[in-house]
């Protein structure tokens, strides 16, 4: 049977989960349930701390995991990315006072706050910047207020809790984070459980990037609609009973599909559906 790790608790949590879902997988939790079982596809899924789940997979106690990429950098277990899902994007960032002017490549001597004392070893250790770590387990913000550090390290979604404890981001990102699907190693994938899983989970990813666009035009301005709608491969093209119509159908971007329905109404598109995709494999 398969194991997967998925995280236990939080807005991250919730994401997997539903992803899982979506994939076709069946995950009922009770309350305080740490496993649940979909027999009907052989997998077992085990709810455990983002931060422990890294390291779970590399051992080999489980096949696959779903947790953030900075957790997984910051326990330095061996495993391998295998698939990026887009959510919980953060970046990682230094924070100094707002009436500083220091960089990152002028810490020497700092005490800096950071609940990734992993990821921020490596940092400095790049920059050859001798400094202090001091490691929280979150709340990172308030330790220069509280004279334990003079600078902190920590993911930023939007910023706000740096403002409201008067801090500022210095220096470029030193990780850009996201889920990430994790493997003890690439070789898993030969196994036809976990590609199966793998390529559910992509085909959703896929699904959530894309929708599908269908609308009739005459045959006159069929090479500028296919231009706004090119389709993965090339769009579907079907004629119409309506002599010298055709009707047309691609996937694009979900991101772009209003200004794209705009171009096509200027064409002369007439008849223009949007619908979501639940999945897909390209």
């Amino acid at each position: 049977m398969l194991r997967i790790a998925l995280p236990n608790k939080g807005a991250l949590s919730e994401e997997a989960v539903t992803l899982v879902r979506e994939a076709g997988y069946k995950v009922r939790r009770g309350d305080g349930d740490l496993i649940a079982r979909d027999p009907a596809n052989e997998v077992e899924f085990f709810f455990l701390r983002p931060r422990d789940i890294a390291v779970y997979v590399s051992d080999g106690t489980l096949e696959l995991g779903i947790t953030g990429r900075d957790l997984t950098l910051d326990s330095r277990a061996d495993v391998s990315e295998l698939l990026a899902l887009g959510f919980g994007r953060s970046s990682f960032f230094y924070a100094v006072p707002k009436e500083q002017s220091v960089t990152p490549d002028e810490f020497g001597g700092f005490r800096i706050a950071t609940s990734y004392p992993h990821i921020v070893a490596r940092d400095l250790e790049r920059r050859g910047v001798e400094a202090t770590i001091v490691e929280l387990d979150g709340a990172v913000e308030i330790s220069i207020r509280l004279g334990v550090a003079d600078a902190v390290a920590d993911v930023v979604q939007t910023g706000r809790t740096l403002d409201q404890n008067g801090l500022k981001t210095v220096g470029a990102s030193v990780l850009e984070s996201e889920a990430v699907l994790i493997g003890r190693d690439e070789d898993l994938l030969a196994r036809p459980d976990v590609k199966t899983f793998v390529e559910r989970v992509r085909g959703i990813i896929l699904a959530r990037t894309y929708v599908m666009v269908e609308y009739d035009v005459e045959e006159t301005h069929l090479d500028a609609v296919i231009a706004v709608t090119p389709g993965i491969e090339s769009p579907t093209i079907a004629p119409l009973s309506r002599k010298g119509w055709v009707a047309v159908k691609a996937m694009t971007v979900r991101a772009d599909v209003h200004a794209l329905v705009d171009r096509l109404a200027a064409l002369g598109a007439r008849g223009i559906i949007v619908t979501e995709i639940k999945t897909c494999r390209i």
